[in-house]
């Protein structure tokens, strides 16, 4: 980019100028929200402010991370941040980024918590969003992440604690390897996950953010259905009677999600549709 300093607006539209050839769908958003970043100010600051000149320094940092984005990047890994559900919520290239679609899991699991106290457990939390946002919703509910990989739950920690959700905690297991030999505490009234759900060869591992993103928490094998078959068999041990099991997958698996927790024995299984009309959860309940 030309030229040390300039003004914020320049600056955004210089910026804004280079992701649009790079190819980003956002790429207004994701200079105002990288400048956002570099200054410590709301996007609302940017628009009263735009004339006033930049300091170099700031500048600098800005067209480096502009940089980055135009190498494909994700704008929350580049910030180290991203809001999901409300709440400000630290990533890291080790876990998924929070997106949209998931709220749509959320938003089914606080429909079925009617009673005030209960126990849900995430399974593959990630950097804990899914696990938070209910718990940020139920303060009276237990809430249990469970995470592959340490620096993930590491991460998850964090978010709780900066949001001082202590209903919430995190544990290092593969999958619900860390329950076995419990007994009262490893059964819960709901289940949720947003598991692995990407067949190997889909053509969209090649495309934007997800580039960047842990390929095993993108990737399952037998067409992308394996982890989600195998949760939903899994599952049943946990579940308290009654109990529901909640699953994202992708927008053409639901029909085989439900004829998964069909075989497997649950009641009342259906799907919900995402902001795009998709078929993104499908749940199924435990018989009583």
């Amino acid at each position: 980019m030309a030229g040390t300093t300039a003004t914020l607006d320049a600056l955004l539209a210089e910026a804004a100028a280079r992701l649009v050839a790079a190819g980003s769908p956002s790429a207004r958003l994701d200079a105002e929200v990288l400048l956002c970043h570099v200054l410590g100010v709301e996007r609302t600051w940017l628009y009263t402010w735009g004339d006033r000149q930049a300091e170099e320094a700031p500048t600098r940092r800005f067209r480096a991370l502009v940089a980055r984005r135009e190498a494909g990047e994700p704008v929350a890994y580049l910030t180290g941040e991203r809001e999901f559900w409300g709440l400000a919520l630290a990533t890291a290239p080790s876990t998924l980024i929070p997106r949209p679609d998931t709220e749509t899991l959320v938003e089914a699991a606080l429909a079925l918590a009617e009673a005030t106290r209960g126990r849900l457990l995430d399974l593959g939390s990630g950097s804990g969003a899914i696990a938070l946002a209910f718990a940020s919703e139920r303060p009276g509910w237990r809430v249990l992440g469970l995470e592959l990989r340490p620096e993930a739950v590491a991460l998850a920690r964090h978010n709780a604690a900066r949001h001082a959700l202590a209903n919430a905690t995190f544990r290092e297991s593969d999958w619900f390897a860390a329950l076995a030999g419990e007994d009262e505490d490893a059964r819960f009234d709901l289940v949720v996950s947003n598991p692995p759900y990407i067949a190997a060869d889909d053509p969209h591992l090649a495309l934007g953010d997800v580039r960047f993103e842990p390929r095993s928490a993108l990737v399952a094998d037998d067409q992308g259905l394996a982890d989600l078959r195998s949760l939903v068999k899994g599952a049943r041990e946990y579940l308290l009677p009654g109990g529901w099991l909640l699953l994202e997958h992708g927008f053409r698996q639901a029909a085989a999600v439900r004829e998964a927790l069909v075989a497997a024995g649950y009641a009342e299984v259906a799907s919900r549709r995402d902001l795009g009309g998709h078929e993104r959860i499908s749940l199924g309940r435990q018989p009583a």
